[in-house]
């Protein structure tokens, strides 16, 4: 039986190149390497070691260790009835990360971060959330260890999802509608008829939020660090695969901002010895970043005030249509996940919804797990590439992330079961004018490969 991994898994150094650093904002001083958006946001000195070290692996600590054995490791299973109804010749498994408080993998950095902040003298940790996963996450790692917790959701998914609500409030977070009137950026985004809200109008309530004294913001998905983290997912996986003689050919996880995707890819795509699987993100056509998005300098949130990222990006401007894989809104690509992208080391697909769902409908009914919808992208990503494998006439093995379960998302499938889900893809014209506004691209910021970047196949 594979055992919980003793330390998260670094992929920087076994890249061969530097990822580009963190700038000030326009009109703000300072140099990059002193002033970098972790020291900006006030997060702990060993998660900014995380963020900036060089070493491949990092222990985790005993503390968080106990934690993760409260629901790590988590199964991998083989998909053989979803086989079977698919028709293929493909071998498919799937990595669970739906059976914990939380209901999905954002509880393995929630308890990691909330046991630094914690260390570093927090009380009170305020986030901003799409469909609710990384709320409550954190308000489950509040709980553990004793800090306040504030979430600003975004508010179509606040409506949408009332039982996430419910469960962080139970775990004693206080919830908020995003935008909501307590800020200065929540009253804006009202007035210019924002109202459905963004998570990019989230977190940047969330940050100021967490000026209060006593207060810190944690992130749940594109810093390097919450990547790290999530890394348990793929090591698990890649041992339980070995234990079944198995390799795979494919990974395929659904992409956010990064954290799932990472967390089941990175031990792939970095220590593996001989052939790299090909590694597939799948987004939603209603936020397609990595697909249709730019790889420049932006802003992470609509605040315009934190040092930019270079990322795939929309523009921190864009806002999607509502669709249920609110987890999936998020304007931008980690920097981590945007560099392989640049580079071509790993893939993505974009897919509408109601495909999705449709997917995810019949492997509901084939394995008995009801994926969150944004583990459905995941599993139509697999489909797809199921049905490509056998037009081709090959045999694949494919390993794709459930990174939550869907049981709080019924409004989610009831849309799609009496036909009132539509589907949106993002216009040009919104692209394009979200685009327009990306703020000025600073000069070259002195990032020199090392060794040189090299293909994964």
């Amino acid at each position: 039986m594979t055992e919980v991994p003793g330390a998260w898994y670094n992929v920087l150094p076994d890249l061969g190149f530097e990822l580009p650093p963190d700038v000030p904002p326009p009109g703000r001083s300072g140099s990059p390497r002193t002033t970098p958006r972790t020291t900006t946001l006030r997060v702990p000195p060993a998660l900014i070691r995380q963020e900036v070290g060089g070493k491949s692996w990092i222990p985790i600590p005993d503390e968080v260790a106990q934690r993760y054995r409260q629901w790590r490791p988590t199964p991998l299973r083989r998909a053989a009835a979803f086989e079977r109804a698919l028709g293929t010749r493909c071998a498919i498994f799937y990595k669970y990360e739906g059976g914990n408080l939380s209901g999905s993998h954002k509880l393995n950095s929630a308890v990691a971060q909330a046991y630094y902040y914690r260390r570093a003298g927090a009380t009170r940790l305020v986030v901003g959330t799409g469909a609710g996963q990384w709320g409550t996450a954190v308000a489950a790692a509040c709980a553990m260890f004793g800090l306040a917790c504030t979430v600003y959701m975004v508010r179509s998914s606040y409506a949408d999802k009332p039982y996430r609500r419910t469960m962080m409030e139970m775990l004693g977070a206080s919830v908020l509608p995003s935008p909501s009137d307590r800020t200065e950026v929540g009253r804006r985004a009202r007035a210019d008829g924002q109202e459905q809200g963004s998570l990019s109008i989230a977190l940047a309530e969330a940050l100021t939020d967490a000026r209060e004294p006593g207060g810190y913001f944690c992130t749940g998905s594109g810093e390097t660090y919450t990547i790290l983290h999530q890394t348990v997912i793929g090591l698990e996986a890649a041992a339980q695969l070995a234990e079944a003689g198995r390799a795979p050919d494919v990974v395929i996880a659904s992409l956010g901002a990064g954290s799932n995707f990472g967390g089941l890819c990175m031990p792939f795509i970095g220590p593996a010895d001989g052939p790299r699987p090909r590694c597939v993100a799948v987004e939603p056509a209603a936020c397609p970043t990595l697909t249709r998005g730019r790889y420049a300098y932006d802003f992470t949130d609509a605040s315009r005030s934190t040092p930019l990222q270079k990322m795939y990006t929309l523009g921190h401007t864009f806002a999607p249509e509502r669709i249920h894989a609110g987890g999936l809104r998020y304007h931008g690509a980690s920097k981590l996940v945007s560099a392989l992208y640049d580079r071509k080391l790993i893939e993505a697909a974009a897919h509408p919804q109601r495909a999705v769902f449709a997917s995810a409908v019949e492997f509901a009914k084939a394995e008995g797990v009801l994926p969150a919808p944004e583990s459905a992208h995941a599993v139509h990503g697999a489909v797809v590439e199921a049905r490509r494998a056998d037009d081709e006439g090959v045999r694949r093995t494919i390993l794709l992330g459930v990174s939550g379960h869907g049981l709080l998302d019924m409004a989610a499938y009831a849309a799609f079961h009496d036909g009132t889900m539509r589907d949106s893809a993002a216009a040009p014209e919104r692209i394009a004018a979200a685009l327009d506004r990306l703020p000025a691209q600073p000069a070259a910021v002195g990032v020199s490969a090392r060794l040189g970047a090299r293909t994964v196949r």
